[in-house]
Order: structure tokens, then C-alpha cells, then sequence
């Protein structure tokens, strides 16, 4: 059937005329946002280069923890929770950063990563597939391409970035990596936050962990004081936890009961 549409479609593009053609592809121009634009642009493989650039980025200040037992059990948890996700076949890497700070990363194409302090807090590897699916959640609708687009707005106007669209492309992911290398103490969409609070409770389910594991690390986050320097970055780039506690409680309501599975979690990689 979708083949049959294609098809379909495919016909009635022939059909128009040159005239036409420009007169619709003004009209589309004018219907799809320059952010829905930026993604038809770039495919899997530019998100990947950006996101392996940026993340580099942040590993010059932060590097991976000297435990290549922990990674290895990280990027398994990580990779199972992001089998269930919408892209799968990303090459999804994951990590735990020797930082204290009580936070999470992600960026495009596949790469997240968590901080030693984080991973510390956890009680479970429920826990953790939580943290992670809200991550992988950031990667698979492409929030931080959207923040990206919106640094280059700010800098360049509409213009420019129209004009990037149309040009070389290689040049726009450099522009998008320059602009990434804050990219990780910037503020997502608020609605972007809690998106990936509820799709990560549902990758977590659908891994075979309960969904509550997310809820009981936001629970942990909001007992620590907001002055506290483990999570000041973490306050100034996510709402508050109180807040997605309640709508995820609001969404998740007593339907995700069935969903629980209190000891499938299992226990962690200790921490050296």
C-alpha cells in the first residue's frame, strides 16, 4: 500500500508543470518550518558527524571514566534499551564520564553519555535504562538538531540559514558543530524534557524493565538541594524534577501498574 501511494504520488509530481513545480515548491516552502527543513537536509550520516565532533568535544573536558568493564556494561544496557526506540540502527554509543555532577548528555546521532555522580545515585539497572531511554528519546526526534537550529537563527537570521540549506552541506554541519560545543550546558524545549521523560519510561518497559525506574532517579535528584554544585547545571538545563515528577505521574496514572516489574533491574556495575 505504501508503495502504491508512492506510486501514486510520484504520478501527479510528473503531471504538474514547470510552472507549477515552482509555484508548489514555494508553497511547501512556506508550509515546512527552516527546522523541518534543517532535517530533511541533513540524513543519519551528517547527524552522526556532528554528534561524534560535539561529544568529542566534551570529552576534552570530561573523559570516560578508566573502567572499560563499566563501558562496556553501559553502552549493553544502553544498546538493548535503543533496540525498542524508532531508529535502532543508529550506532548508538554510550558512557560514564568522570564528573561528579549529577547529569545526563546526549547528541545527535546516537551518543549519550552519563556522569560518574549520576551513576553513582543509581540503585538498580531499572534505574538506569530510565536514564538512558530519556536520552535516547533526545537522539531519536532529534532535540538537540532543533537547539542547534535555533543557535544559528539567533546568529545568523532566517536568510543565512536559508542560504545554508541550499549550499554545501559540509559547511552546515561545520556551522552546526561550532554551534554544538555548548551544547550540552544549553536548555532544551521544556516540552522536548518531558517528551523524553515519557517515551524513556516506555523504552525502559519495553526493554523489559518497569517503567518507574526514571520517576525514582527524579525523586533522588529533587531530595538533593538546589544550591547542592552536583546538580546546579542540571537545574539551569531541565526543569525542575518536582515538575516532570508530575507530568509524568499525570500521563503515567495507575495504567503503567501492569507495566511494573519491580526486581527486573537487577543490580548495577560497581563503581571503583
Amino acid at each position: 500500500m505504501r508503495l502504491f501511494k508512492s506510486l501514486i504520488a510520484l504520478c501527479v509530481i510528473l503531471s504538474i508543470s514547470v510552472a507549477d513545480a515552482a509555484d508548489w515548491r514555494d508553497k511547501l516552502r512556506e508550509k515546512i518550518p527552516e527546522s523541518k527543513r534543517l532535517l530533511l537536509v541533513l540524513n543519519d550520516d551528517d547527524e552522526i558527524q556532528v554528534g561524534r565532533q560535539v561529544t568529542a568535544n566534551l570529552l576534552g573536558v570530561a573523559p570516560l571514566v578508566k573502567d572499560d568493564g563499566l563501558q562496556r556494561y553501559v553502552n549493553t544496557v544502553g544498546r538493548w534499551v535503543a533496540t525498542g526506540s524508532e531508529r535502532p540502527d543508529l550506532p548508538w554509543h554510550f558512557g560514564v564520564i568522570d564528573s561528579a555532577d549529577v547529569n545526563a548528555f546526549s547528541a545527535p546521532g546516537g551518543y549519550v553519555l552519563i556522569t560518574r555522580g549520576l551513576y553513582a545515585s543509581l540503585s538498580d539497572e531499572g534505574e538506569l535504562a530510565g536514564v538512558l531511554g530519556h536520552e535516547i528519546t533526545h537522539v531519536v526526534e532529534r532535540h538537540q538538531v532543533e537547539l542547534m537550529r535555533k543557535a544559528m537563527l539567533l546568529e545568523e537570521g532566517r536568510k543565512a540559514i536559508e542560504k545554508r540549506l541550499s549550499g554545501d552541506k559540509d559547511e552546515l554541519v561545520k556551522r552546526l558543530v561550532g554551534n554544538g560545543a555548548e551544547l550540552f550546558a544549553r536548555r532544551l524545549d521544556q516540552d522536548a524534557e518531558f517528551e523524553a521523560d515519557r517515551q524513556g519510561a516506555v523504552l525502559a518497559a519495553r526493554a523489559g524493565y518497569g517503567p518507574y525506574g526514571l520517576p525514582a532517579v527524579l525523586q533522588k535528584i529533587a531530595s538533593v538541594a538546589k544550591t547542592d554544585d552536583r546538580v546546579q547545571l542540571l537545574y539551569k538545563t531541565h526543569p525542575a524534577p518536582e515538575e516532570r515528577l508530575r507530568m509524568l505521574d499525570a500521563v503515567m496514572g495507575p495504567e503503567f501498574y501492569k507495566y511494573d516489574r519491580p526486581n527486573a533491574g537487577g543490580k548495577l556495575y560497581p563503581l571503583r
